[in-house]
């Protein structure tokens, strides 16, 4: 069983930065997949940043290359999302999420891949 706090949303204007943070306690040794995933109002989540825990491969979508990355800390126990240049599209609410003991050939973003998920915390890019 896994348990994943986010934090760090905020409002900021265009071409400010956030870094996030989920913090994950529980039997962290067994995740093999960490991902970010926003919801803007109205839309299907979608995944920004997912990463192999394992071999530390990431993939990203092109809307945020380049201005995203996942990351943590050396326990493996906090995972950041940094975000730099912001852009108005990029306003929603922002969930962490980890899937553990599952395989897969590629870095997956897709939402239902993942079996545990925070809370959210709220980012909005004003212009």
């Amino acid at each position: 069983q896994l348990h994943l706090v986010e934090s760090g949303g905020d409002s900021v204007q265009a071409g400010g930065s956030l870094r996030l943070s989920c913090a994950v306690s529980g039997l962290t040794d067994e995740i093999n997949y960490m991902g970010w995933f926003r919801q803007a109002p109205g839309k299907e989540r979608e995944g920004v940043a997912a990463i192999s825990t394992a071999r530390y491969v990431t993939d990203y979508p092109d809307s945020v290359s380049g201005r995203f990355n996942i990351s943590s800390n050396s326990d493996k126990n906090m995972w950041y999302l940094e975000m730099d240049p912001l852009k108005t599209e990029d306003t929603g609410m922002y969930y962490c999420a980890a899937v553990e003991r599952r395989w897969f050939a590629y870095i997956p973003l897709r939402p239902d891949v993942y079996k545990y998920w925070g809370q959210g915390t709220q980012v909005t890019v004003s212009s």
